[in-house]
C-alpha cells in the first residue's frame, strides 16, 4: 500500500510539477524598480542570503516570486537534485524542509529561516520602504 501511495504522489508531482513552472514563467509578477544606488547596497545585502528549495515546490514557487518581486538579488541552491546543497541543508539547517533562507549575521553565525509565509515576511519588512 505504501508503495502505490508514494508512486502516486510522485506522479502526480511529475504532472503538477511542470503546470506550476509554466505558470510562474507565464504570470511572472513585475519588479520594483529602485535608483540604481538603493539596488546595489540591497544586492550588498543580498550577497548574505541563501535560499534553499525545490524547483516545482508550490511554496519554492511562491518565495521566488515574492525575491522577484521585490527585485533582490538572492542565490539559490536545489535542495533536491544536489546533493552538497542537501547535505548542507540537513546538517546545519536541521531538516530537509524547503523553502529555507540561509541569513549569514554579521558575526559570523547563520540563521535557517523555514516556511514560505515566515520568509516572505522577513524579506518585504527588510527590503521594501527603502
Amino acid at each position: 500500500m505504501n508503495a502505490i501511495v508514494s508512486y502516486s504522489f510522485k506522479l502526480a508531482h511529475m504532472l503538477v510539477g511542470p503546470l506550476l513552472l509554466l505558470g510562474d514563467r507565464l504570470t511572472a509578477p513585475r519588479r520594483v524598480q529602485r535608483d540604481p544606488t538603493a539596488q546595489a547596497r540591497i544586492d550588498a545585502e543580498t550577497r548574505e542570503l541563501v535560499l534553499y528549495q525545490f524547483r516545482s515546490c508550490p511554496f519554492c514557487i511562491k518565495t521566488r516570486r515574492a525575491i522577484r518581486r521585490l527585485a533582490l538579488n538572492i542565490e539559490t541552491r536545489d535542495a533536491q537534485h544536489h546533493q552538497p546543497s542537501r547535505q548542507q541543508l540537513l546538517k546545519c539547517g536541521g531538516k530537509l524542509m524547503v523553502p529555507c533562507l540561509r541569513i549569514a549575521k554579521p558575526d559570523g553565525s547563520m540563521q535557517w529561516m523555514y516556511e514560505s509565509n515566515d520568509i516572505i515576511r522577513y524579506l518585504e519588512s527588510r527590503f521594501t520602504g527603502e
